[in-house]
């Protein structure tokens, strides 16, 4: 018999399960270390408060305070801890997690707290939250391995086994001077094999990279990417080392990125989640929603100026729909484009006239080959079924179809000019949101299409 293949290893339940029937702590533990941390935060879920003290009360600190890193909504649990075990955790937590659960903490728990922490710890949690959420300060860690320059190879060794009882992040090793300012890097494995007789300073990399404080995620994360590092140092304008800034930050800030972009394509002004209140979430919405009215308005005005045309040929609205959705999903299109283009910093004037034309050349194939569709199509079904005469009917769908090209053209014109001029402004060019973009193509669609009706088939072949 095959075996079926297990597509997605999910353990939360299983481990709620062993903990309800372990018959002692002991077991327990023993049988806990064989799942990974994060399947343990995840099956919090899944257990009661007595089981759930359970579990406080039979691991350690240190082992709470890796799993506690790992759950998305502390705050149902932080009451059900304890005062005293509580600090005991956010001492064993790193900086960054530390922050993160603090975060979750109501006021009163934190003045009673504030006390029962230790000194370096609070330190750390007072620096990162000195920084605004947009600057890369406010990502770091202070778990790294920092070493002097003046030291031998045994030295350097013998801080790295001092350090790494504390710190866990020891791939790279960071140097600083004699005043304590970051001068370069040592990666692990040569330090390893390193002899002992060559100087430490011929394993320093001088020209490593790194990050200032008070620079921006957004603007920094083209330049993590490029440089594929583990970890990079995060420096304060006396270039000494506050932090680091890991892989794993890197892609959290990544994904908060992504989501931020994603709202603002929506046409919110901020992400929202499922805890958010109706409060909110209508203050994020309402502005761009009340734009949009506005801008909705100037649609109808315009269809309204065009009404002459309605009145002499009705089947001509039939078709508006058609016209509007399809300009509106290809500035869409052209606007997600540009938006991942522009990502690039390094993007030229050159690249970007490149880009405008390049979408442009897209638009009008993608719009040509829809014409011609839309031409044969809609002839056969006005003729079908809406009783027009055979010919008449092929000058309705040839209008639509030359109205759907040209729409679609300017359409991906609008919709990668924007997101340029937007950038060019220095404001954030996912501002130019899905339904701007859609608004104002809408506009042009209407134009394009009743604007084609009247000179086309009411002026030239005077059709009615």
């Amino acid at each position: 018999m095959r075996k079926e293949v297990l597509k997605e290893p999910t353990f939360e339940k299983e481990i709620a399960v062993m903990i309800r029937v372990s018959k002692s702590m002991d077991e327990m533990r023993e049988q806990l270390r064989a799942y990974h941390d994060n399947d343990i935060a995840q099956s919090l879920k899944y257990l009661n408060r007595a089981e759930r003290n359970l579990l406080y009360s039979g691991l350690d600190a240190k082992w709470l305070a890796e799993i506690m890193s790992y759950v998305d909504d502390p705050a149902p649990y932080i009451e059900e801890i304890g005062i005293d075990k509580l600090a005991e955790i956010i001492n064993e937590m790193e900086a960054d997690d530390a922050v993160d659960l603090w975060e979750d903490i109501d006021e009163s728990v934190k003045v009673k707290l504030r006390p029962m922490l230790d000194d370096e710890k609070t330190m750390d949690i007072l620096l990162i939250n000195s920084y605004d959420e947009d600057e890369i300060g406010s990502l770091i860690t202070t778990n790294y391995i920092r070493i002097k320059q003046n030291l031998s190879i045994r030295q350097a060794m013998h801080e790295l086994v001092q350090q790494a009882g504390e710190n866990d992040n020891i791939t790279t090793l960071y140097v600083v001077d004699d005043r304590g300012r970051f001068c370069g890097a040592i990666d692990l494995k040569d330090l390893i094999v390193a002899r002992e007789n060559v100087a430490l300073d011929s394993l320093i990399s001088y020209a490593y990279p790194y990050l200032l404080d008070h620079e921006k995620i957004s603007d920094s994360i083209e330049k993590i990417k490029d440089y594929a590092e583990d970890s990079l140092p995060v420096l304060n304008k006396d270039k000494k080392i506050i932090g680091i800034i890991t892989a794993q930050d890197v892609v959290e800030a990544v994904d908060d990125e992504l989501g931020e972009d994603y709202a603002k394509l929506a046409g919110l002004s901020a992400e929202e989640d499922l805890n958010e209140s109706t409060k909110e979430s209508i203050k994020k919405r309402l502005p761009w929603l009340i734009i949009l009215l506005f801008l909705g308005m100037g649609v109808s005005t315009v269809v309204g100026a065009f009404e002459g045309v309605v009145a002499v040929l009705p089947v001509v609205i039939c078709f508006q729909s058609l016209i509007l959705d399809m300009a509106g999903n290809v500035g869409t299109q052209s606007l997600a484009v540009t938006i991942r283009v522009l990502m690039d910093e390094q993007l030229s004037g050159k690249d970007k006239i490149r880009l405008i034309g390049k979408e442009m050349k897209v638009g009008f194939c993608n719009g040509s080959l829809l014409g011609i569709m839309a031409l044969v199509c809609l002839g056969i079904y006005i003729s079908l079924f809406k009783g027009y005469p055979f010919a008449m009917a092929m000058l309705i769908s040839g209008c639509v179809g030359i109205a759907l090209i040209v729409a679609i053209v300017i359409s991906s014109l609008v919709g990668t000019l924007v997101p340029i001029l937007f950038h060019k402004i220095k404001v954030d060019p996912a501002v130019a949101s899905g339904p701007l973009i859609t608004t104002v193509n809408d506009l042009v669609a209407v134009v394009t299409y009743y604007g084609l009706a009247w000179l086309l088939l009411l002026q030239v072949f005077k059709i009615a």
